[in-house]
């Protein structure tokens, strides 16, 4: 997708900066640029507008600004570029935690907007990638794991060796049309369902 292609929203609530950085992404070649003055309603206006990127300016930010604006940025799930006019150790590692993707300090000016934007789309475009990466391998092992729970639960019922208990898993699949991992899910749900409870004293 192309920066002309791409939303983007500013929020500032000075009026002043935010033309800045207005003025800065139309120069790059922005097209779709909205601007907020007001960080009253922000989650609301990200929901109804679905901007592709955020661009967050705050020129004093104080602890609790800082602390709802990172606990908005953690659910918006897009790029993010925060520029703050200062800032400290503790609220720089908040920032990261929080999934801002550039968070500039001191660095407000027309033609370095750009740049920490494309900086910012990258990082987020990276992460994203890393996080369904991982979710994927999570995935894996959960599925191994719930096939050696269904491996088990037929060589018990079936007295059958490991290899065809995975064999008759693995045709039943390719029968159905459905994951092995997913006939797995199901005997083991199943088997749980059947077996019989404890009863307390």
């Amino acid at each position: 997708m192309s920066v002309a292609q791409l939303s983007v929203l500013v929020i500032d609530e000075n009026h002043i900066r935010a033309s800045i950085i207005e003025a800065g992404l139309r120069e790059a070649g922005y097209q779709a640029v909205s601007v907020i003055n007001e960080l009253d309603g922000v989650a609301q206006h990200i929901e109804r507008s679905q901007p592709d990127v955020i661009v967050i300016d705050i020129e004093n930010p104080n602890r609790d600004m800082l602390e709802g604006l990172f606990a908005l940025t953690r659910s918006v799930q897009r790029p993010i570029a925060m520029f703050v006019d200062k800032s400290d150790q503790r609220s720089i590692e908040a920032a990261v935690d929080a999934g801002v993707s550039a968070y500039v300090v001191d660095g407000l000016r027309k033609e370095r907007v750009k740049p920490i934007l494309d900086m910012a789309i990258s990082r987020f475009k990276a992460f994203s990638r890393m996080a369904r990466e991982l979710a994927d391998v999570r995935s894996e092992l959960e599925g191994r794991k719930m096939v050696d729970q269904a491996k088990a639960i037929l060589i018990k019922a079936r007295g059958i060796s490991e290899e065809e208990a995975y064999r008759l898993l693995r045709k039943t699949a390719m029968n159905q049309n459905r994951k092995l991992s997913e006939i797995a899910q199901s005997l083991v749900t199943a088997s749980n369902l059947l077996e019989p409870q404890e009863q307390k004293p």
